[in-house]
């Protein structure tokens, strides 16, 4: 059988022009969240909601593109209900304002765009503050909480009643792989689409136990808010452990199947186009790290019906980080992408390949050389340029962050109870 070798998606002169269009915006005169057009070397001016290790990366990749790469951004603000972590990327970055309410920071008028990376349980009621206030999000993922899918819908539909420009962390949808085989698959070369499988694998639950606790002897008070910090979580007495390794907690977090599913199964919904699932069922238990504390597991499946007859599963586990033998990511496993015509996975991390089935005879194996990989730099300039443009059709949006959080979430309440979890598309509520 003859193979090809074909481009798909972004040739190498789409991916120049594509280059050349992030340029350009940044040079465009930028409206800013009172509709106004300011001038072309303005700067965006970003809030930071969080201020904890994860915030710490996105502080460092703003920073790289303010000073390395000179486009018009800078950190303005800061906000964190624990006072010394505010104040220590206050002094780091050297930000002018420092908030331990977030609605203060919201309030700043030098705050066009905010990124919030606070806990899971606390994402969607600061994303829906930051969205009325005027302001376009960079929201960590989850979008929500395992049990919070009302408000999950409630922050979908705020963003898609307002005109702000809205990004979700999954950074693996930087990568073009995704982008190219989703283009595959709209053009109908794996025919009827049939299955999406995927997976992420670990070992080590450093996520969760290897938190940094800040200090053992933090209590509350003037420089630590409990009760901001717990939001709509049970009331409960204060824990150094609940605070710092909140990842731990079901209160507040879910194990691989939030932390880390929406790494790789973002893309599998996007690729394949399904909206929301007809019924879901997960099983998650605690394999190798039974820590005293720890009430969420490390491992976890999923399989996902979807109308017409599409099916994805996710499987992963903290317990093993054998991904395949071509790995893409930090224990991301290749995804599968089936059709009645054939399949798409990734070889070699460099192309992606499509396999004809045996009935579809007038097809040919193909090669597609990825045109460019994952970057979490890219992804915030994918934001800032959409901000810039006043697009909403960002790499990771929040129509996609709602179809796949509603997976995890119905996957999350399947385990929990031991049955099928299900979907009434015309209420717009898991049954």
């Amino acid at each position: 059988m003859k193979t090809e070798n074909i481009s798909a998606g972004l040739s190498r002169r789409d991916f120049i022009q594509k280059s050349a269009l992030v340029a350009a915006a940044v040079a465009a005169p930028y409206v800013n969240t009172k509709g106004q057009v300011v001038g072309a070397n303005s700067k965006i001016g970003v809030g930071f909601i969080g201020c904890g290790g994860r915030a710490g990366a996105h502080f460092g990749m703003v920073k790289r593109i303010r000073d390395d790469l000179k486009e018009g951004v800078d950190i303005v603000a800061v906000a964190d209900v624990y006072r010394p972590r505010m104040e220590q990327k206050k002094k780091q970055f050297n930000v002018p304002n420092g908030y331990m309410d977030h609605r203060e920071l919201l309030a700043n008028k030098d705050v066009d765009l905010v990124c919030i990376a606070t806990p899971d349980h606390n994402h969607g009621y600061s994303a829906i503050d930051a969205i009325q206030a005027g302001k376009d999000v960079y929201c960590e993922k989850p979008v929500t909480h395992w049990r919070q899918f009302e408000l999950t819908k409630k922050l979908a539909e705020v963003v898609a009643k307002s005109d702000r420009v809205f990004q979700l962390g999954t950074q693996a949808m930087s990568d073009g792989a995704w982008h190219q085989m989703k283009k595959l698959v709209k053009d109908g070369l794996i025919g009827q689409p049939l299955f999406g499988e995927t997976g992420f694998f670990r070992t080590g639950d450093w996520g969760e136990r290897g938190m940094h606790i800040d200090d053992p002897n933090a209590k509350p008070g003037p420089d630590l808010n409990w009760d901001a910090f717990l939001g709509d979580a049970p009331k409960v007495p204060y824990s150094v452990d609940r605070h710092f390794r909140w990842r731990l907690f079901r209160d507040y977090a879910g194990g691989p199947v939030t932390d880390l599913y929406p790494h790789c199964l973002t893309q599998v919904v996007d690729i394949l186009g399904v909206g929301f699932p007809s019924e879901v069922v997960g099983l998650g238990s605690v394999s190798r790290y039974p820590y005293e504390l720890r009430d969420v597991p490390d491992t976890f499946s999923l399989v996902a019906q979807f109308p017409g007859g599409v099916t994805i599963s996710v499987i992963g586990t903290q317990a093993n980080d054998f991904e395949g033998t071509d790995p893409r990511g930090a224990g991301q496993r290749q995804p599968i992408i089936r059709g009645w015509d054939g399949s798409l996975t990734i070889l070699q991390n460099k192309q992606i390949v499509f396999t004809p089935t045996n009935t579809a005879k007038e097809k040919q194996r193909q090669l597609f050389p990825i045109e460019h990989g994952e970057d979490n730099v890219e992804h915030w300039r994918n934001l800032l340029e959409c901000c810039r443009k006043r697009s909403k059709e960002t790499w990771s949006p929040m129509d996609l962050a709602f179809r796949t959080q509603t997976i995890l979430q119905m996957a999350v309440k399947s385990a929990n109870e031991g049955r099928t979890a299900k979907f009434d598309k015309e209420k717009m509520t898991i049954v």
